[in-house]
């Protein structure tokens, strides 16, 4: 098995801030990958079957481009919805309120908020314990935590791609795997790392399988790395080319091209 690229930092301020979320590009890329995985996940719907109808305060942190903000927002109107992000620039577009925080120090007062959302996020967090007991403190007695990640697991053929690719253009047999974001919190992981700070940590899994048959949906999600590409130990756009070049080749040979997919939404509720 090849290994993680060493010392790939996914969770530095500046460049989160910076290149990797500055704005929507790499993150709706990342995001676009999904249209062609079976079964198809509403995850807002998911969050929203789970919100309790008597909630009037919700925290969307780390909202990213406010695909989350926008759904609660419009079915939820007697509810106050903000969104906080690392990035004052992907926040720019979005409607208010909105505010720029770190999750490890959040700037609200305890107990302001009956549901706190930190959807595909806690990964970039590098104070982990931080994070989660500000979370705790937003709460209300009895507030419920929406956590979302993926597997170790996830898109492994990602990983056998990058690394072919890697490997080729390194010239050695094979090369360090894609950047994984999910690694530093991934959902096997997750309700251990929760129990601490809440009870009733409910676990509900997302399988799914993508299937491409043109290689441009793939290249935009390995594109959408390249904040991290200075640390990725390859030469990052001649192994997007390189990869290019493997998917043409299968997707030529078998028609398609699939990824085998687990992520899952973590539903905790705060110690009344």
């Amino acid at each position: 098995m090849t290994s993680r690229p060493e010392g790939v930092d996914t969770t530095s301020r500046a460049k989160l801030a910076g290149s990797a979320y500055k704005d929507e590009a790499d993150l709706a890329a990342r995001q676009s990958l999904y249209s062609w995985q079976q079964p198809r996940y509403d995850l807002p719907g998911i969050v929203l079957e789970h919100l309790p109808p008597s909630a009037t305060s919700v925290l969307d942190l780390g909202c990213g481009n406010g695909k989350f903000l926008d759904r609660i927002r419009r079915e939820r109107p007697q509810a106050l919805v903000i969104g906080a992000d690392i990035s004052p620039g992907i926040l720019a577009p979005l409607p208010p309120p909105t505010v720029a925080a770190d999750a490890a120090a959040l700037p609200f007062a305890s107990g302001r908020f009956d549901v706190v959302l930190a959807l595909h996020m806690l990964y970039h967090v590098a104070d982990l314990p931080a994070a989660l007991e500000e979370i705790r403190r937003a709460l209300v007695p009895g507030g419920l935590a929406f956590v979302s990640t993926n597997a170790h697991s996830d898109k492994g053929e990602l990983d056998d791609l990058w690394s072919a690719a890697a490997g080729d253009v390194l010239g050695i047999d094979n090369g360090p795997r894609r950047v994984a974001l999910s690694e530093r919190f991934a959902l096997e992981d997750a309700p251990r790392l929760l129990e601490p700070y809440f009870e009733q940590v409910t676990t509900v899994d997302l399988p799914g399988v993508i299937t491409v048959r043109e290689p441009d949906p793939v290249l935009a999600h390995l594109r959408s790395y390249r904040a991290w590409a200075d640390e990725g130990g390859v030469p990052f756009e001649a192994t997007i080319d390189r990869a290019q070049e493997l998917l043409v080749r299968h997707i030529d040979r078998y028609g398609e091209f699939t990824i085998s997919c687990r992520g899952g939404v973590i539903v905790a509720r705060k110690l009344p």
